[in-house]
């Protein structure tokens, strides 16, 4: 996706694909979002979807597939065992990420499922650039420990750092000097670190975590499900990669790891995932997991129209005119936000716009969850639904007691190809508005509150009156207009 510079002198991203299947969208009235939030206990999860207008959740299994995509869901061979579809699906991960041992699994969580029940020894550390919500609750599930060597630059809201997403490698360094080798079940890096604003790795950091893991004979794995983002931000910030083609970018990350993972929800805009794995001996100790959860070695789980689909969306992926949409649609969210005074995460990372919470309503105690607070009330004054990334996302520990997020952050996810300008658009000048009425948001606490991935299905209830205060400001401000 160029972008375009107007006669106004305006810079705008310009999409470079048309829409020829629509579906209609629904904005509810103010006092009809507010009742849809507190039916859904102020968690956006459990809005049903006939009541947004913008579903930001997330971009997980909603990206738009193309033309292609679904032409090839019509040559699907649904044979059980030994599919065609498989072998398409098995070469073009070959191709891509040079690995030649591949495990389907149905996504990416259940990925991560197989590795923490074959790779984690109770009482091992996973040092990593950033958890993930379901990589760390897997890891605790089978009794390891999730040890966080985020750079110093990574755990800053905003900034000019172009991989905030790196791993301290000296901090992984002495951790190891520390620990033993033995005491670590695996290094893991995520590709566009979710919690954190999508923010990327550099293909340099990464070679130096493999230089140190090979030295001691640690596994590298990768988390490979938001790559594409990645993959864009290596091509236009990183030295040395601005005339490499995207396809060689990936080699060139793959090249470093022992294990890529990846949810297809996100990586290949289909639905599925799997394990690309180098190793052979490791392909074996990993793959009788898939037979018992996922489904036979050819499938995984997964549908072989979605398969088909994720080949040709892996290609697109090696395409920099199809990736490029996301990012270059979150800069324009989050240039605009930033120009008007709205706290957001910077330098615009992939995946989503990430409004800084713990700025924007820097009133509400980190203990009433100020990021799901404004992520309510984002939806209460648009019909945008978008997903909490702070504390609420964190579960207690065993002792009950709440650890706090390090960043409280509101996800406004871009799925790819979904969106139009005018759409963003809308989504930034509700939020301009809830952004000078900011002080009428108050907390939240919990009504119903899950031990386990807590923000998923949990729900809670506003701290005073602030819901019926933030609709009267919206009536008196746009009247009875939507």
């Amino acid at each position: 996706m160029p972008k375009v510079t107007y006669f106004s002198g305006e810079t705008f991203p310009l999409e470079m694909h048309k829409v020829r299947i629509i579906q209609k969208l629904t904005l509810l009235p103010v006092e009809a979002r507010l009742a849809a939030i507190e039916k859904a206990g102020y968690n956006t999860f459990l809005l049903e979807n006939k009541d947004v207008f913008l579903d930001m959740l997330t971009d997980s299994g909603v990206n738009a597939m193309s033309d292609r995509q679904q032409a090839a869901m019509l040559i699907a061979d649904d044979a059980y065992a030994g599919s065609a579809t498989y072998t398409r699906l098995f070469d073009k991960l070959v191709e891509i990420f040079g690995m030649n041992y591949f495990l389907p699994t149905h996504q990416g969580r259940a990925a991560e499922n197989i590795l923490a029940k074959s790779l984690i020894t109770p009482g091992q550390v996973t040092p990593m650039n950033y958890h993930f919500t379901t990589t760390k609750a897997h890891i605790v599930d089978n009794g390891g420990e999730v040890v966080e060597l985020t750079t110093p630059e990574g755990l800053s809201v905003t900034g000019n750092h172009p991989f905030r997403g790196n791993l301290d490698v000296a901090a992984l360094k002495k951790l190891i000097a520390g620990k033993g080798k033995d005491a670590v079940a695996f290094v893991r890096m995520e590709a566009g670190t979710n919690l954190i604003g999508g923010q990327p790795f550099s293909v340099e950091n990464l070679r130096q975590v493999r230089d140190v893991c090979r030295q001691h004979g640690i596994l590298l794995i990768m988390d490979a499900s938001l790559l594409a983002d990645n993959l864009y931000f290596i091509k236009i910030r990183e030295a040395g990669f601005a005339d490499a083609s995207i396809a060689e970018i990936t080699r060139a990350m793959a090249d470093c790891c022992d294990i890529v993972y990846f949810s297809a929800r996100k990586l290949g805009f289909g639905r599925g995932g799997g394990i690309c794995i180098r190793d052979e001996e490791m392909y074996r100790r990993l793959r009788g997991l898939v037979p018992m959860y996922e489904g036979f070695l050819t499938y995984g789980g997964m549908s072989v129209r979605e398969m088909e689909a994720i080949v040709v969306g892996l290609d697109e992926t090696m395409d920099e005119d199809m990736i490029n949409q996301g990012p270059q649609f979150i800069e324009h969210i989050v240039k605009t936000l930033d120009g008007s005074g709205v706290p957001v995460v910077t330098p615009a990372g992939g995946l989503g716009a990430h409004v800084d919470a713990g700025r924007f309503v820097d009133h509400i105690d980190q203990r009433q969850y100020p990021s799901a607070s404004l992520t309510a009330a984002i939806y209460i004054a648009s019909g945008v639904r978008g997903m909490e990334r702070g504390t609420l996302s964190e579960q207690r520990n065993e002792d009950g007691t709440e650890p706090l997020a390090d960043m409280e952050l509101v996800r406004l996810a871009v799925p790819r190809r979904v969106f139009t300008l005018s759409q963003a658009n809308y989504a930034i000048d509700r939020i301009r508005w809830l952004h000078a009425n900011r002080r009428i948001v108050g907390g939240l606490k919990w009504v119903e509150e899950p031990k386990i991935l807590r923000f998923f299905y949990g729900r809670l209830e506003p701290v005073g009156d602030w819901h019926h205060q933030l609709v009267a400001a919206f009536r008196r401000e746009f009247g009875e207009s939507l």
